[in-house]
């Protein structure tokens, strides 16, 4: 009868080890035991960027990347960005289940009324430059929080870890429009709690020399779907950062700053302001077939900004539905001139044998800056609207990790290739570098 093992013979020694396998993995710790010696380490796995490892056991999001699946706790996204609120699915990915009315009802309340941020949040962001990134400012203050709440240090309280995420996932689209307006010149707008929670975000926007802003239905529903599909994405750079982070037991804004700062980055948060860069590269659908020409010859830094995923190998579920939103969008703004660039180079890469062989379908970056642009939104905001949605995963993965009881404080192994031991050589003694 089959077991749930691994049989590895070590050639070195001509040993034989039996080694657990547990939901498709097995523990590398177990590679410890085989060794040449006894004064050999024993075995370790290398994998740079963790291609095939698991850091933790998750039951928040569960992505099959062949068959372009995605579901929060279950429920496939492509539903719940079609039947649900942005809101219902933060208290989804939070508790596990989908709440009753009057559980939505008290959550919707708990997060509506702690969107006002502390006055000195105010005096603190007026310290950046005018021209300062609202990236930048949005990591800083959201670390700056835990100075306003000592009590966040409690982690292992269950009352202060869910007052704490109440306060993150309230607090940062009002830090987020903080952010816009202090890099556009513009008065701070304060959170108003007779809006729903993205159109209190975009009215503490948009809203100039007027006391009243109406956001249009389609764009408050467009961008809430957008927060949807950008609400987790299991253990991505940034959510492995807000766990790693989080694993030395620091407060929680201390841990999703650092998930902020990860997604700073371009090959993150930075990617759809990479596509909207490509298409206007491009410039004329004319011009098309000559970039992806130049593309397959791997001629310069051409690069299809927007297709393939690390983790999809089929089209993205999330770009499905987002391209849909498009359509609703640019109804309301009017098409943005990109669009038709867009639409041709998606046609071509998915009938051109050399993209569909390599798996490079449009994912959810390819869209979503055409929809933030049309809405208004500088490139630079483009990472802060990621992370306001974000926040709801980062903090669900976070509690999840302080929850688990294997889970310690990181410490990576690493494999040595530096110099051996060597005497310390006296100043006058030391050799003239090699040129």
């Amino acid at each position: 009868m089959p077991k749930d093992t691994l049989t590895i013979t070590d050639n070195r020694t001509g040993k034989t080890y039996e080694v657990p396998i547990e939901n498709g993995c097995i523990r590398t710790h177990a590679l410890r035991q085989i060794k040449t010696g006894d004064d050999d380490f024993g075995l370790m796995g290398y994998d740079p960027a963790f291609l095939n490892t698991a850091n933790c056991k998750s039951a928040i999001t569960f992505i099959d990347g062949d068959k372009g699946i995605l579901e929060y706790r279950g429920y496939p996204i492509e539903q719940l960005a079609e039947k649900s609120s942005f809101l219902e699915v933060a208290y989804l990915l939070l508790n596990g289940e989908l709440p009753q009315q009057k559980d939505l009802d008290q959550f919707t309340h708990l997060v509506t009324h702690h969107t006002l941020v502390h006055e000195n949040i105010k005096s603190f962001m007026d310290g950046f430059r005018y021209d300062a990134h609202p990236m930048s400012m949005l990591a800083s203050t959201v670390a700056a929080l835990s100075a306003f709440y000592p009590d966040a240090k409690h982690t292992r309280d269950e009352r202060s870890r869910r007052i704490q995420i109440t306060r993150l996932i309230a607090k940062m689209p009002t830090i987020a429009a903080f952010s816009y307006r202090h890099t556009m010149g513009l008065p701070y707008i304060y959170p108003d709690n007779d809006l729903s929670y993205v159109a209190n975000f975009l009215t503490m926007i948009k809203r100039i020399g007027t006391t009243t802003y109406k956001v249009h239905p389609v764009l408050e529903k467009a961008l809430d779907v957008l927060f949807i599909l950008h609400a987790d994405h299991e253990q991505n750079c940034s959510t492995t950062s807000v766990r790693t982070v989080g694993s030395s037991e620091v407060d929680p804004y201390s841990a999703v700053s650092a998930g902020v700062g990860a997604l700073y980055g371009p090959l993150h948060g930075g990617a759809n302001e990479a596509v909207l860069r490509m298409l206007r590269e491009i410039g004329h659908i004319s011009k098309i077939p000559d970039f992806i020409k130049q593309v397959k010859g791997g001629e310069g830094e051409k690069k299809l900004m927007g297709f393939g995923h690390r983790v999809y190998k089929s089209y993205d579920p999330r770009a499905k539905v987002i391209k849909r939103v498009a359509d609703e969008v640019f109804e309301v703004t009017g098409k943005n001139p990109l669009l038709e660039i867009a639409l041709e180079l998606e046609r071509i890469a998915l009938e051109d044998e050399y993209f569909v062989k390599r798996k490079l379908y449009p994912n959810v970056d390819f869209y979503s800056g055409l929809i933030y642009e049309a809405m208004g939104f500088q490139a630079e905001m483009f990472p802060v609207l990621f992370a306001i949605p974000r926040t709801v995963g980062w903090c669900a993965q976070w509690e999840e990790m302080v929850k688990d009881s294997e889970q310690k404080i990181a410490r990576p192994r690493q494999v040595y290739t530096g110099s051996g031991r060597r005497e310390y050589v006296a100043m006058d003694k030391r050799p003239a570098p090699q040129k």
